[in-house]
């Protein structure tokens, strides 16, 4: 699940080209299985493109504070698709500093803290979101996995519970709440996701996650229906990821660390870094490894 975010990347590569044609229009009037399957994404030529063209606006063009900050904000949007989080956090930041209001940054820092445990940093991040957009959608998803990953349930059901009700009809969102639900109550998390399972399209990919949840689909149904209706090239390494890291939780909550671990490292071979299984696999490989060593001892 991408969160829509590819849509900004869209944005910056359209808003990149209309300047840079202005520019130059300016300049020349004035002289101015699990193993087999994994899937790593090809390297995107445009993207690289793109942030070298932002790199010589911000270097050499002559901006307000709110077109420097939307580029700042563009190049960091780049920078987390391709895996610079740091270089991304740095824009963030810097996009911030030239225009405080702009809720999608502090929606990208409060996910880097949320990755990094830093939990109360993450839920001011993301209270900032929602105070300057209070209809930010994912910014309920967000915040609800920071809580989670915090262990403050109650509240991360909430949001889940929010950012559900916004769009039924999806999977993913489905999942999600069952997760934080399960860990208050596994037994109605379990039947009001079979609930939940009937307001969602069949033919839909996340469907069949939310199926292999409920034992309507083995392992094996989920990467056979993974390679059926792609789209788009990446389409299937971004399937896999979404296989695994839901696979994994799957794994963890059997007991079975061993297992999930290696789901959740095949997930992060994927190298879809700006999907939400991605970002947090990661943290769970960590914290599954931790309970590996912690059983051995």
């Amino acid at each position: 699940m991408n969160q829509k975010i590819r849509t900004a990347v869209v944005v910056a590569m359209v808003s990149v080209s209309m300047l840079l044609t202005g520019c130059v229009s300016t300049q020349s009037g004035s002289e101015q299985q699990a193993s087999i399957r994994v899937a790593p994404v090809s390297p995107d030529y445009k993207l690289e493109i793109t942030l070298a063209k932002l790199n010589e606006i911000l270097a050499s063009v002559e901006l307000t504070p709110e077109q420097r900050a939307r580029f700042h904000y563009d190049r960091g949007v780049i920078y987390d698709r391709v895996g610079l989080r740091i270089l991304s956090r740095i824009d963030f930041h810097q996009a911030l500093k030239l225009q405080p209001n702009l809720a999608d940054a502090y929606n990208f820092l409060g996910i880097y803290y949320t990755q990094e445990s830093e939990f109360e940093s993450a839920y001011e991040a993301f209270d900032a979101v929602l105070e300057l957009s209070p209809d930010y959608d994912y910014a309920f998803l967000n915040r609800g996995i920071s809580l989670y990953y915090g262990e403050r349930m109650e509240l991360a059901v909430s949001d889940m519970s929010t950012f559900y009700e916004r769009e039924p009809s999806d999977g993913y969102r489905a999942l999600w709440l069952y997760l934080v639900e399960r860990e208050i109550d596994e037994q109605n998390a379990q039947a009001q996701l079979a609930t939940n399972r009937e307001k969602l399209q069949s033919d839909a990919w996340s469907t069949a996650l939310v199926d292999y949840y409920l034992g309507q689909k083995s392992k094996e149904d989920v990467f056979s229906l993974a390679k059926e209706g792609l789209k788009h090239p990446n389409e299937y390494a971004e399937r896999l990821c979404e296989a695994y890291f839901y696979m994994a939780k799957i794994a963890q909550k059997q007991g079975d660390n061993v297992l999930a671990a290696n789901y959740f490292r095949l997930a992060l071979a994927t190298n879809i870094y700006d999907f939400v299984e991605h970002r947090f696999a990661r943290l769970e490989l960590a914290r599954t490894n931790e309970a590996l060593k912690l059983a051995i001892n």
